[in-house]
């Protein structure tokens, strides 16, 4: 095989995803491979794929093997308007140009990553309750009370999985609705948390870990979903609480590590930063007990760099991974080369036509993700199904809070 592998093509695919799309890059070569990649548009990005459009006119031509460089001319390329859209489209190309790189040389990426250090990662079941929650129609059976809540819970420990994040909600007349002030939903500018908020989250917390009892890891993501007041306040009204760590999301290093520093719990965070420059502020204040690392937002060989940084500063990192099924995939050769690894993150509840959009699913035993051996990440989208389920116009939190 040809290290000289030229880049004839780059095309974008979409297919529905229930509550929002899913997208892809697909790098053909002048030789025949192809390289995938999963991006996002519905986590707060709207535009990533114009953006990975109008820079693919760059990539063209160019030798897939060298994807540090062709990194560096983009990022010098659209230097002057770095980050945010055109971060994501810089790492949904690099993400693609490595499954090409793994796959010319016929091996899985982690090799490119410095190479396998774990058969198996542990993962914790995300969303959980939530996707039951906040999209019924989509995650079954739906959960319409405390109960619901409950066996759920029973649920992650009957198929053995040994940890659990859940979000904020509030109960009306025993219905449970998300509380995402931060994602607008419902529209509180202030974003302060009261004693209703607070009472709601306990019976919520309560409710799930008595369905799981007490072996299996509580994790909880606050979100954008309070300023510091109001995250002090729910670690105080949660402080006997036994939690595995509480993901806390704010703009500002110095807030967080104020947090931090009264946290009866670890806290998580960092998932919507983009670049080594924009984790270092976070580093630097000990913010966080693990950062969290969105991989397919900074491309998965950004992100190692980000990886060996935090074990500078003794932090330890997790992935971001609430997408597909390539997406986890991309997640999980970052989680098995990288030293420094605490948890990764998976949803379990999936949608009915999941299996149908890839080659191969994750395989998960024993409340851990199974590392594949296949040449690149590991699975491709499935172009067939994809056609079969074609994107939709609206998706995503654009959609949270919208008057229908």
């Amino acid at each position: 095989m040809s290290k000289s592998t030229t880049i004839k093509s780059v095309e974008m695919l979409a297919c529905d995803a229930g509550w929002r799309n899913y997208h892809f890059v697909k790098v053909t070569t002048a030789d025949g491979l192809v390289g995938w990649s999963e991006y996002d548009e519905g986590f707060g990005a709207p535009g990533v794929t114009a953006a990975i459009e109008r820079l693919s006119a760059r990539v063209v031509g160019k030798n897939a093997f060298q994807h540090e460089r062709i990194y560096a001319e983009l990022f010098a390329a659209t230097r002057p308007a770095a980050g945010g859209v055109v971060a994501l489209a810089l790492g949904a190309i690099e993400n693609a140009l490595l499954d090409v790189k793994a796959k010319a040389l016929g091996v899985p990426c982690y090799d490119l990553l410095g190479g396998k250090i774990r058969d198996r990662v542990r993962v914790y079941w995300s969303h959980c309750a939530t996707w039951r929650i906040n999209h019924p129609d989509w995650y079954k059976p739906a959960i319409t009370d405390l109960d619901g809540v409950k066996a759920i819970g029973r649920e992650v420990r009957e198929k053995k999985f040994t940890a659990m994040k859940t979000n904020i909600f509030v109960y009306t007349d025993g219905k449970p609705q998300g509380w995402r002030p931060g994602f607008g939903s419902p529209f509180e500018p202030e974003i302060n948390v009261d004693r209703t908020v607070l009472r709601n989250l306990c019976m919520h917390l309560e409710a799930i870990r008595d369905g799981a009892g007490p072996d299996v890891d509580l994790l909880l993501d606050l979100n954008f979903n309070a300023k510091t007041e109001g995250y002090l306040k729910i670690l105080r009204a949660i402080e006997k609480m036994d939690m595995f760590w509480v993901e806390i999301d704010t703009f500002n290093p110095q807030a967080l590590g104020y947090i931090r520093r009264q946290s009866p719990h670890p806290i998580s965070s960092c998932e919507t930063l983009l670049g080594l420059r924009e984790f270092l502020p976070y580093f630097t204040e000990q913010a966080m007990d693990v950062a969290i690392i969105d991989t397919p937002w900074n491309g998965v060989w950004q992100s190692m760099k980000i990886a060996s940084a935090a074990e500078h500063f003794e932090v330890n990192v997790a992935p971001h991974n609430f997408y597909g099924h390539l997406c986890t995939m991309m997640n999980a050769h970052f989680c098995a080369a990288v030293p420094n690894l605490r948890i990764m993150e998976t949803d379990i509840d999936r949608l009915a036509w999941d299996h149908e959009l890839f080659t191969h699913v994750p395989e998960f035993v024993d409340g851990h993700l199974v590392i594949p051996d296949r040449p690149g990440w590991g699975t491709e989208p499935n172009e067939e199904g994809l056609r079969a389920h074609p994107p939709k116009n609206k998706g995503g939190l654009l959609n949270y809070g919208l008057k229908r």
